[in-house]
């Protein structure tokens, strides 16, 4: 979209079409924040996403964003909780630090331990991502882009200092620069990236509420919480019944997203997922009314890949990954768009260039 309004000739190739759920971008909402446990490297960009979120919004003329306020939550000395506040802090974010009984007081579905902090932050909440998956796409054609679902990428070739051709299942196309955003099949693609990005199989579930009001948006904040040993987050209910929860690399399997079994849903998993409802959140209890797979998409330090390919500076990679990406997609399409048209950007992505990885081959 950001290329089209900027005057380029663009074509997007979908193995999957529009709004697919088999990556990592789909499962009706996903979490959106400032309060950045992380690093408080990624507030400047939350701050321009939300920017770019809205306008988009203005522009589909839909609402996309939901303002629910955050929670990170965990022990004092957690990452969780301490790298949030720190990000708060850092940037002058508007905060408030509760006890787990005043954050119980205040947001009733929440029943942490009693040693337990959270830092909540008011701008915090979740985007719809299948409606700003379709709200970019409808916006990109209507500027001019060629959008060609359900047609995948077999092979590329970058010429030295020249154009760049793909071959897909339908044609061969031929441009002046591309842009690899395929998660979990980019080290198919680009082999040399194949030990750097691991895709591993992701869980998320929706249990039955005693409580509702409890867990309604305007009453139950966003969540991110380091809990038992993992760390978990979560949502209101919204779209669908149910209060929706996962557990961050759930289970640790590394998988094949050609092969993986994305409908399968265990005892183990649910039983993984239950740990922390019934403990945490026991108003939410309840039976299981939905679960979902999908997939992250793992760098070893988690941050992301944002950079040309040293032996292909015509090919750009892009891999808001790692299971904490999607929030930033309104922000990376501008980034990408920069770096296309004049070969820099504004943004501060130095955290997420491949030099950071020294001694790769192949690239």
């Amino acid at each position: 979209m950001h290329l089209a309004r900027r005057g380029k000739r663009v074509m997007v190739l979908d193995r999957f079409g529009v709004a697919h759920d088999h990556g990592s971008s789909h499962g009706i909402t996903r979490i959106i924040r400032l309060a950045y446990f992380e690093h408080p490297s990624y507030v400047p960009l939350l701050r321009r996403a939300f920017e770019l979120w809205r306008d988009l919004e203005v522009d589909a003329g839909e609402p996309l964003l939901h303002v629910t306020g955050s929670i990170d939550a965990g022990p004092a000395d957690s990452r969780t909780f301490a790298g949030s506040l720190h990000s708060c802090e850092t940037h002058e974010l508007a905060h408030q630090v509760l006890e787990s009984a005043a954050l119980s007081l205040r947001f009733p579905g929440f029943q942490l331990p009693a040693s337990y902090l959270g830092v909540f932050q008011p701008d915090g909440g979740f985007l719809v991502p299948e409606r700003c998956i379709t709200a970019h796409i409808a916006l990109a054609r209507a500027a001019g882009a060629d959008v060609r679902a359900h047609e995948g990428a077999i092979d590329w070739e970058a010429e030295p200092g020249g154009s760049v051709t793909v071959e897909t299942d339908l044609g061969t196309y031929e441009a002046d620069q591309l842009v690899f955003a395929c998660g979990a099949w980019a080290g198919q693609l680009v082999p040399a990236l194949g030990g750097l990005l691991v895709p591993e199989r992701q869980v998320l579930g929706w249990f039955d509420i005693a409580d509702r009001d409890a867990f309604a948006p305007a009453r139950f904040p966003v969540f991110n919480l380091d809990f038992d040993g993992e760390h978990w987050y979560g949502f209101p209910e919204f779209g669908v019944p149910g209060f929706k929860i996962g557990c961050y690399h759930h289970r640790r399997e590394r998988v094949d997203p050609e092969t993986f079994d994305r409908a399968h849903v265990g005892r183990a998993d649910i039983s993984l997922l239950r740990s922390c409802v019934e403990t945490c959140f026991p108003a939410a209890n309840g039976d299981v009314l939905m679960t979902k797979t999908c997939l992250f998409t793992n760098t070893p330090d988690e941050d992301f890949i944002i950079d040309r390919l040293p032996a292909a500076p015509q090919v750009l990679i892009v891999s808001p990954c790692s299971g904490h990406g999607f929030k930033f997609a309104s922000v990376i399409g501008e980034i990408v768009a920069d770096l296309v048209t004049t070969g820099a950007t504004r943004h501060d992505i130095s955290r997420h260039r491949l030099s950071r990885f020294p001694g790769l081959r192949g690239l």
